[in-house]
């Protein structure tokens, strides 16, 4: 599995905080992910939180299709 940065993927403000306090966050904890995009997340698809968004069914169907293409 590859590694990653939390300084990359991680809000400023969310760097220093543990991996369970991360899944818990908002959404917006994300890099580039802003309030209103939890919001509209929240509206469309019910997801609070990254570990909500990380078990989205659309998410984990659109990795198994990206995933099918790296392997061709």
């Amino acid at each position: 599995m590859a590694s990653i940065s939390l300084d990359e993927v991680l809000d400023k403000s969310w760097a220093d905080k543990s991996l369970p306090e991360i899944l818990a966050a908002p959404v917006g904890a994300l890099k580039g992910v802003s309030d209103r995009d939890g919001e509209l997340l929240q509206e469309a698809f019910g997801v609070k939180t990254t570990a909500d968004l990380a078990d989205l069914k659309y998410v984990r169907w659109a990795q198994a299709l990206a995933a099918l293409d790296a392997a061709e």
